[in-house]
This record gives C-alpha cells, structure tokens and sequence, in this order.
C-alpha cells in the first residue's frame, strides 16, 4: 500500500474563515486533537504575523505529527539570509516550514511587480535557505492551476525550481477554487508527466464549486500523495477541502482503502464525531446537520419505506455503518412514518412494542395531531421518546411545573446606555413538595442573555434529588419559527442541548408566545437528560 499524508491547514486557513479567530489556548488545543487523531503535518500557523500566531509557536505542543510554520518566499532584492519575514518563519523552530509563492506569471507581474525569473529566483533561493537550516521544505503553488492555464511551461518551472532547490513537498493549489475535478486530474497528470515525482506532490483545494473532496480525491488518481486541508471545511470564503469528510473516504471508500495508508488508523474514525463537534463547540458554531460521516442527519431515515428497508438491513440505505465515524443512525418521527418507522424508532430508545400493538396507533395518532397544530418530531428525537413514553405509560414524574412568570425591563443604566435584564421565577413540586426558584439573565460579564435563559437558569437551581443528574448540562442552540402565519400564527421553538459526555438531544415546544414555547422545550430537554441520567446511573450502580 501507498502513503497518503495528510496535512492540516486548520490552525491557519481555518482562522481566514469569516467570523472565526482562535486563542492560543484554543489553537493549543485543536493541535492536540489533530495529533492524536493521526494526521501527518499540523501548519500552526504564520509566526511573525500576529500576536496569536507568535505566541502558538513560543509555547508550541510537543506533537506525533510534523509541526509546521507557514511563511513566504524572500522579497526581491533581499537575500533569503536577510529576509525578516523569513527569518521570523525559521525562529519559531518548527522542524518543517511551509513557503507560499505565486506560480501564475499574471499574479507575478501585477501583484509582485517583479520579473518571472526574479520570481523563480525568490522561489529557489527560499527554499534552498529552509533547506540549509536543516527543515523539512514545502512550497505552496499559489494560483497552481489557473497559473498553468495561462502559461503552462511557466507554472512548470515555478514547480521544478522549489523541487530542485530541495523541496520535500510542492503543493498544488487551487487558490481561488473554481478548477473543477476533471481539470485537477489532468493537470496534475501533465506536471508529473513533465518530471516532478507525485510522491513529492501534494493538493490544496478550495471549496468554491463544492468540488475540494473531488477536487483532493481527483489529484490522489492523477498521483499526488500529500493532501491538505482543514476540519469541517473551514476557511476563506466557502472554505477548504474537508479532512472530515476526506478522511473516512480514504479508509473506507475503494478503492483508496486498498490502494493507501495514512496516519490516521481505521479504529479511530469513532473520534471524527467528537472531534467535528469539538471544533463546532470552540467556534461556538452549531453543528451542520447534512454533514457528510457525522452529521446528526447523516444517517436519519424518515420515509417508512426507507426505515423499513433499515429495519431488514441497514446497507439498503446506508453506504457505511454509522459506527464506524462515531455516529449514529436515527429514525425521526412525524406525519409521514408508518408503523415500521414507528416500532424502529421506538427500539432505538429502548422501547420494544410488538407489531400490531394497539399503543402504536395511538402514539401515531398523536404524533399526527401535533404537528397539524405546529409541532415536528423529524428534528426533536427527544421530545418524541419522552411523547411516547407517556402513552405507553412509562415516563417516571420526576417533577411538574406548578407554574412561572418571567418580567422583562429595559431602562437606562448610570452611565446612561440602554440596558435589558430578565428575571423568571419557576415553581416546581417535586414528590409532593413546592420549590421557588427566582434566576436573572445576566451572565457573569453583566450581559443581558434574555428570557429564555433566565428560566433555564430557575429550572436548573433546584430540581431537588434530581439536581445531581443535570449539572453538566448545556444548551447549545435555540431556534424559532413561526408556523400556519397570520392570526392563526403558533411560534415552534426546538432547543439542541448537550451534555459532559457528549450526548446531543433535541426538544419542541409550540405556542403563541414564543417564552412558552420556549419553556416547553426547555423543560423537555430537562425531563429527557434526567430520564437517561437515571438510567445511566442505575446501570453504573
């Protein structure tokens, strides 16, 4: 088997995405996440170019994987011995450094305002310099491909100067995204073609056509064996290639599965899940539901026809076993599912009902007369377990919400801004006794985070015997829409939670007004955490 390394951009490219900017104790520990997932290169950044970078490499992570800084070549008329910026590169010590250069004579000559050769001189001295300070060389190829599509031989000789000057790798990239996978293969063909070894060659794709997995995977038939890029796809604009995504194709997909072999171990696909959400929860960011692998939709069947096919045999509608990235299958509920989809959902959550129950009717019944009045089950799992657990009569009481009120004020502050604050008082009876429970919104900082908030907070202070079993929960998204519209409109609020193992559920609530529906949910999320917190526990016990 082949080699395939796989290097990751995330630490730099990643921080180009829109919105997104990391800590050094953030980029510290996504660094260790990548390492012990097992990729080959981790680029931490460009040290010298702001303070965050700086501060990554002068307390670096001891790391599995090649470390790397990301640079540019020297500047024209400055030799590579007394370029600062180059040095700046080569004092944070990493033992390989990554050099970006432009390959598209266009670029050269109007953003550079150099000559082809000085550029090619730029290019050879640079990396000849990383090599006699005894790193590892790459050079990136910006502009690759549109650069030999407006002149071929000189996008060449861009390439055979870093190789000749010593480059372990020359990375091809498709900086601005739009060469399409076909494309990709057949230039890269022709630039090994012309000389260059592809086991020296690597890829670096942008997604702007959503084309930087086929546009990775293409490169890898044409003969490169290094791929870059970052987890989840983030980056500039629509984002880099997706090593989420192009991992698992890599181990499991054929015919890269017989045909290479990374760094990555086939028995640590489980972790791309935690690790996917890791990064989502660090970015604050909401997990994408329709992500390939792991997703929390990537293996959700609704039709009753699909579920029942599952039921008999999951590879009817599944390409891989959910269980092997760390995820897994879900059969949602709603107005569509038949009894098949019904029973299959019901044994995922622990539920077994015999065909022909007449229970089954009965939760479909419901099911279907609640989302005529604006409730969905297909998107909030959670409150559908505990819906049907109450009509087979097996939900425990744990507690009842006796009622609340929550007030909301908005006035001037001393210094004379605008400010909000939210108060809730919740009362609960919990085995026969009331409990008052009074919370205000604002956070530690003194920020207002709303209505809504201020009733998690009074429902978490005091659940009584319970209270042990939420104290790692969170929630982690809150999102409203308004259903039916006009007079008759119902606001439906699903609220995503979390817990310290990981576990993700979904809960719905409907209302006119969107606090109750709010509240509904909430006390949802709380009921069914409580209802797995206790079975968690008895089994431990």
């Amino acid at each position: 088997m082949e080699r395939l390394y796989l290097y990751d951009t995330t630490l730099r490219d990643g921080q180009q995405t829109q919105g997104v900017q990391f800590s050094t104790p953030e980029k510290q520990r996504i660094a260790k996440m990548l390492d012990e997932l097992g990729v080959d290169y981790i680029e931490g950044g460009w040290p010298g170019a702001n303070p965050t970078d700086s501060a990554f490499f002068e307390d670096a992570p001891a790391t599995r994987a090649t470390l790397t800084a990301f640079g540019m070549t020297k500047r024209a008329g400055v030799s590579a011995e007394n370029d600062d910026v180059l040095a700046a590169v080569l004092n944070a010590r990493t033992p390989a450094v990554c050099l970006v250069g432009k390959t598209h004579d266009f670029h050269v000559s109007t953003a550079l305002g150099i000559s082809l050769e000085e550029n090619l001189e730029n290019i050879s001295r640079s990396v000849a310099h990383l090599v006699a300070e005894g790193r590892e060389a790459l050079f990136d190829a910006e502009h690759f491909f549109d650069g030999w599509k407006a002149d071929r031989d000189y996008a060449l000789k861009c390439v055979h100067a870093a190789l000749e000057a010593g480059a372990r790798w020359v990375v091809l990239c498709d900086t601005n995204g739009g060469t399409l996978p076909v494309e990709i293969g057949r230039i890269v063909e022709d630039v090994i073609a012309s000389g260059a070894p592809g086991d020296r060659l690597g890829i670096h794709t942008h997604n702007d056509t959503a084309n930087a997995v086929a546009g990775s995977l293409a490169a890898v038939d044409a003969g490169v064996r290094q791929i870059q890029g970052t987890l989840n796809g983030l980056g500039e604009r629509c984002g880099n290639a997706n090593l989420i995504t192009l991992i698992p194709t890599l181990l499991l997909k054929e015919p890269y599965a017989s045909l290479y072999e990374t760094g990555v171990a086939k028995e640590a696909l489980v972790n791309l899940v935690p690790v996917s959400r890791m990064l989502d929860d660090i970015l604050n960011r909401v997990p994408v539901k329709q992500a390939p692998y792991v997703g929390a939709s990537a293996f959700a069947h609704k039709a009753g026809l699909h579920a029942s096919a599952i039921l008999k045999d999951p590879s009817t509608y599944e390409h891989i076993d959910p269980a092997l990235v760390g995820n897994e299958r879900i059969i949602p509920m709603s107005n569509q599912a038949g009894q098949s989809n019904l029973r299959r959902r019901l044994a995922e959550t622990g539920l077994e009902v015999e065909k022909g129950d007449p229970a089954l009717a009965e939760i479909l019944r419901v099911v279907k007369e609640r989302e005529d009045s604006g409730y969905t089950y297909d998107s909030a799992q959670a409150s559908f377990e505990l819906l049907a657990r109450r009509v087979l009569d097996q939900l425990p009481a744990f507690f009842d919400i006796d009622r609340y009120r929550v007030s909301i004020e908005r006035r001037r502050n001393a210094m004379g801004d605008i400010v909000t604050v939210s108060e809730a008082v919740v009362s609960t009876i919990i085995d026969g006794e009331k409990i008052l429970s009074v919370s205000e919104s604002l956070d530690e900082a003194g920020n207002d985070r709303g209505p809504v908030n201020a009733l998690w907070k009074a429902l978490a202070k005091d659940l009584g015997a319970y209270q042990g079993l939420i104290g790692d929960m969170r929630l982690v998204d809150f999102k409203v829409r308004i259903t039916q519209g006009g007079t008759e409109a119902v606001t439906r609020v699903i609220i995503d939670s979390e817990d310290g193992e990981g576990h993700r559920w979904s809960t719905v609530g409907v209302s006119a007004n969107i606090v109750d529906a709010s509240f509904e949910a909430l006390v949802d999320a709380v009921r069914w955490k409580l209802l797995h917190g206790q079975a968690a526990r008895a089994a431990a016990e």
